[in-house]
């Protein structure tokens, strides 16, 4: 058995996402367990090169963490050709010019959903990888979460039967920098900088839905924003020009509808802040970030309702929770082993950059059909 290295570029990793997830609990990970199994029985080993404008932060990240590289000149790592992968995690405003660099470059490339501004950017980009035959991917963490990870197999054991509806509810309340500072970063609400909650949020909406249930095909939505001013890190006010409020109706291949309610301006009294119901003939789930509830059709209760008398039921006993049966393991670095496994083997990768642009392609709608207040339909997107 042999130890393979793979050296990827690693761009945005100061900031939070790209620190926790990406770097420590994935790559950083993965390199400390000694790397993956490839088919041939050797490991391979990923060794992170840090880039980024601070150095400052580059410098102090990569000693705390034991990496060797760190760099300030993108245009010098990417020359590098020990370096296969680039893996961008910044801010989304500027990931086009930044990703056709790497492109160019010849670098296998991984982009942070969303994986641009516009849909036009975002076919671009893929239409780059595609032309330049470099392998390319966009995050979708959500899918690999245990809650519903379970899901996605009461959907492929035919649990649900005909599936008739879902409702995703999604939201908490973020503080607005007056009692309490925010817990989002102010770029978040400013549209200069790719805030707002559509751009956020719905490509992760899109990927779900269109792999735990079944493909959109239409989109109504209605947005607002309901906190217009807040605080930012150094406490001075600002405007919000970006929504944080919506409302959206999606359709589906088949015809059953999705009912979207994200906000960051609520506050949780559910069973988590992301929560997926599909309700089928034969059976309702109802999927959370770790856990998933079912209620088979022969196991369906009658609750009463009466106007009359104080509601003493408990619905929730009524649900069954599907166990834990595989070891828990981090969404990202599940990603991340596909995608390097992709990159090394060749093997199939679930969500390539075309993925990332449908994740836009319903961004783009949702705008457009609040200006237009009707439907939009979703034609299929291809290189």
């Amino acid at each position: 058995m042999a130890a393979r290295q793979i050296r990827i570029a690693m761009n945005g990793v100061t900031g939070r996402l790209g620190q926790n997830q990406h770097l420590v609990n994935s790559i950083l990970a993965i390199r400390k367990e000694g790397g993956i199994a490839l088919s041939n029985g050797d490991r391979l080993v990923p060794e992170p090169i840090l880039v980024g404008r601070n150095a400052e932060k580059l410098e102090k990240l990569a000693a705390a963490h034991n990496v060797a590289e760190w760099s300030t000149d993108m245009a010098a790592v990417l020359a590098d050709p020990s370096v296969e992968i680039y893996f961008d995690v910044a801010a989304t405003a500027g990931r086009l010019p930044r990703s056709l660099q790497a492109i160019e470059a010849g670098k296998h490339i991984y982009l942070e959903k969303p994986i641009a501004d516009t849909l036009e950017d975002a076919l671009a980009i893929a239409r780059a990888a595609d032309k330049a035959g470099v392998k390319n991917g966009v995050v979708q963490d959500k899918v690999f979460l245990p809650g519903f990870r379970k899901l996605r197999k009461l959907k492929d054991a035919g649990f649900f039967g005909r599936v008739l509806s879902v409702k995703l509810d999604f939201g908490w309340w973020i503080f607005d920098g007056e009692m309490h500072p925010a817990q989002r970063s102010s770029w978040n609400y400013k549209k200069a900088e790719g805030g707002g909650l559509i751009l956020d949020m719905f490509p992760h909406w899109r990927y779900m839905i269109d792999g735990l249930v079944a493909p959109v095909t239409a989109v109504t939505c209605r947005h607002s924003t309901v906190t217009p001013k807040r605080r930012d890190e150094a406490g001075r006010p600002y405007d919000v020009d970006v929504e944080d409020e919506v409302a959206a109706t999606f359709e589906l291949e088949g015809g059953a509808l999705v009912q979207v309610s994200s906000s960051w301006a609520t506050r949780v009294r559910k069973d988590d802040m992301l929560t997926l119901q599909v309700d089928g003939t034969k059976g309702s789930a109802v999927a959370t970030l770790h856990r998933c509830f079912i209620q088979p059709e022969v196991a369906t209760p009658k609750p009463a309702w009466d106007v009359q008398t104080k509601l003493d039921q408990d619905l929730f006993a009524h649900w069954q929770e599907v166990p834990d049966v595989d070891p828990f393991k981090n969404s990202y670095r599940c990603g991340w082993e596909l995608f390097l496994k992709h990159v090394v083997e060749g093997t199939p990768f679930p969500s390539p950059l075309l993925a990332g642009a449908k994740g836009l392609q319903l961004v783009d709608a949702c705008y457009r059909s609040n200006r237009e207040r009707r439907w939009i339909d979703l034609p299929e997107l291809t290189l």
